[in-house]
C-alpha cells in the first residue's frame, strides 16, 4: 500500500510573489524540494512554481510555507481553476505605471549626470555638488526595489543579482559621498580625470567620484527590468488571446424546448445548446441537428471550412459559418480541446529547456563568486602594499562590472516570449526544448494548404448550361448568398 501511496502524486501550480532574478527562482526551487515527497520546478519569467507532491507526506500548506520561509511568498489557486493555468501572470497596470515612472524620472536624473562625468570641457566648479544632487535619488529612491531585495536575501542568509545590484550602486554612491566630504573631490575646481592607468599614490585622498556609476547602473537596470515585464506581458497577452478564442456563454436548449443563455462555466456536460451562423461553439460536442460548415482554422491550421452534420463531433472555440446547429456538448471547461492547448502554452512557458537548466545554475553561483572575488581583489591590493583608497576602488569596479549581469533574465524570457508569440500566430510549441532543437533544423515541411494559403476564398469561373446568360446566373447566385456566412457564399 506504501509503494502504490508514493505514486499517486499530485499536481499544483503556485504563484510565487517577489522574485526579482533567476536566483530568486533556484533559491524557492531548492527551498520546495527540501520537502519530503516533493519535486518543483520554478520558472522566473511565468513567476509560477510546478510541484508535484505526494499528500500522504506534503499538504498545499506546507509548499507555501517553504516558499514563505524562503522569503517569498505564494498562495494555492483557487478552486477551479485548473491550478493555475488557466490565469497568466501578468503585471497589474498600477506596478507597470509604477516602474515606468521609476525608470523615466531615473534617466532625467541620471543624463547629466552622466553627460558631466564624461566630458571634461563641461565641468564647471562646483559642478560635483550638482551630480550629487541629481544622482542621490536615483541611488537611494531609484534602486530601492534592489535594496529591499537584497535586505530580504540577507536574512535568509543568501545572494542574489539584486545584491550584487545594491552592492554595487550603493558602493558606487557612498564612495562617492566620503571622497566629496572626506577627500578632495568636494573642492572647487575639481575636475575628472581619464587616464589610461589608475594612479597608485597613496598619499593623495581621493578625488574620483563615482556617481555617473551609481546612477546609470541603476537606470539601465531599471529598463531592463521594464522592458523584460513587457515582453512578459505581451507573452501573456497572446495566451490570453488563444484563451479568449472560446464563447462566453452559450444559448442552452432546455426541455421545454426555449433557449436560455448562460455563461459558459455554467453549461454542463450532456447539455443541448444552440449555435447560430457567426457564433462559437461554447464546448465540445456532437451535432444532433441541423448543417452547417465550421471555421477550425484555430485549431486544426486549414482554413477551408468543415462540413459538419448530426453525429460529427465538433471542437469548443470553432465558428460556426453557416446554418443553426444543436449540439450535445460531451467536454466542457477546462476539458475542451481549445483549453488543453492553453494548458500546452502554459506548460511550455513554465517549462525549463536544457539551457535555462544551465544558466539556472550558472546564476546560483554567480553571485556568491562575485562578492568573492571583490573581497579577494580588495585583499590582494592590500597585501601587494597598495593604499586602501586605490584597494578600495579597485573592488568597488569588480562589484559595478558585474552586477548588471542578464544572464538569468535573458532566457528564460526569451524562452517565454518564443512560446507565447507562437501561440499568437497559431503555433502551438510542446516545449521549450523544442525551441533550443529548431536551430537544428534546414528543412520545413508543410502538409496542411491552409498553412501556406490566405483562407479566403474566390471565385475562378461560372459554368452555365446551354441558353443560359453567364450574368444573369452570377447575379442571381450572388442574390441568394448575400447574407450567407459560408466562406464560399461570401465568395460569390
Amino acid at each position: 500500500m506504501g509503494a502504490a501511496h508514493e505514486h499517486e502524486l499530485r499536481r499544483i501550480e503556485l504563484p510565487i510573489a517577489g522574485m526579482t532574478c533567476a536566483s530568486c527562482a533556484s533559491r524557492v526551487e531548492r527551498s520546495l524540494n527540501g520537502l519530503g515527497g516533493v519535486s518543483a520546478s520554478v520558472n522566473y519569467a511565468t513567476e509560477r512554481a510546478t510541484v508535484d507532491y505526494d499528500p500522504g507526506l506534503a499538504a498545499p500548506a506546507d509548499l507555501v510555507g517553504a516558499v514563505r520561509a524562503a522569503g517569498y511568498d505564494a498562495a494555492l489557486p483557487e478552486p477551479g481553476h485548473g491550478g493555475g493555468h488557466e490565469h497568466v501572470h501578468d503585471l497589474s497596470a498600477a506596478e507597470s505605471d509604477a516602474l515606468a515612472r521609476r525608470v523615466l524620472i531615473s534617466a532625467a536624473l541620471s543624463l547629466p549626470v552622466l553627460v558631466l562625468a564624461m566630458v571634461p570641457a563641461l565641468q564647471f566648479d562646483d559642478w560635483q555638488w550638482l551630480s550629487l544632487t541629481l544622482a542621490s535619488p536615483v541611488a537611494v529612491w531609484g534602486a530601492w526595489p534592489f535594496h529591499v531585495a537584497a535586505v530580504r536575501s540577507a536574512r535568509h542568509g543568501a545572494a542574489t543579482m539584486d545584491t550584487l545590484i545594491s552592492l554595487g550602486v550603493l558602493a558606487a554612491w557612498l564612495w562617492s559621498l566620503y571622497a566629496l566630504f572626506l577627500g578632495h573631490a568636494g573642492e572647487p575646481g575639481m575636475r575628472m580625470r581619464f587616464d589610461l592607468l589608475p594612479s597608485t599614490d597613496r598619499s593623495r585622498p581621493p578625488d574620483e567620484i563615482y556617481l555617473e556609476v551609481a546612477s546609470a547602473v541603476t537606470t539601465l537596470i531599471l529598463l531592463g527590468r521594464f522592458l523584460e515585464a513587457r515582453a512578459r506581458r505581451r507573452a501573456g497577452d497572446a495566451l490570453r488571446t488563444l484563451l479568449e478564442m472560446g464563447a462566453r456563454d452559450a444559448a442552452v436548449l432546455g426541455d421545454d424546448g426555449r433557449e436560455r443563455r448562460v455563461p459558459v462555466d455554467r453549461l454542463a456536460a450532456g447539455a443541448l445548446f444552440v449555435v447560430r451562423p457567426g457564433e462559437r461553439l461554447a464546448a465540445d460536442g456532437v451535432v444532433q441537428e441541423g448543417t452547417s460548415a465550421l471555421d477550425a482554422s484555430m485549431l486544426t491550421g486549414e482554413s477551408a471550412p468543415v462540413e459538419v452534420a448530426p453525429g460529427s463531433a465538433v471542437a469548443g472555440g470553432t465558428v460556426n459559418a453557416g446554418g443553426r446547429l444543436v449540439v450535445r456538448a460531451t467536454r466542457v471547461g477546462s476539458d475542451t480541446a481549445l483549453a488543453r492547448i492553453a494548458r500546452l502554452v502554459a506548460d511550455a512557458q513554465a517549462a525549463k529547456a536544457p539551457v535555462q537548466r544551465l544558466a539556472d545554475r550558472v546564476a546560483a553561483v554567480f553571485v556568491p563568486a562575485v562578492i568573492a572575488l571583490a573581497l579577494a581583489t580588495l585583499a590582494a591590493w592590500l597585501v601587494a602594499g597598495e593604499g586602501t583608497g586605490f584597494a578600495f576602488t579597485a573592488a568597488v569596479s569588480v562589484l559595478i562590472v558585474a552586477c548588471p549581469c542578464a544572464l538569468g533574465l535573458a532566457t528564460p524570457t526569451a524562452l517565454m516570449v518564443g512560446t507565447g508569440r507562437g501561440a499568437q500566430l497559431g503555433l502551438v510549441i510542446r516545449g521549450p526544448e523544442v525551441l533550443e532543437s529548431t536551430r537544428r533544423v534546414d528543412t520545413i515541411v508543410l502538409d496542411k494548404t491552409g498553412t501556406v494559403t490566405t483562407g479566403r476564398m474566390g471565385l475562378v469561373d461560372v459554368a452555365v448550361a446551354a441558353g443560359t446568360d453567364r450574368a444573369t446566373a452570377l447575379r442571381l447566385a450572388g442574390a441568394v448568398e448575400r447574407a450567407s456566412e459560408h466562406p464560399i457564399g461570401r465568395a460569390i
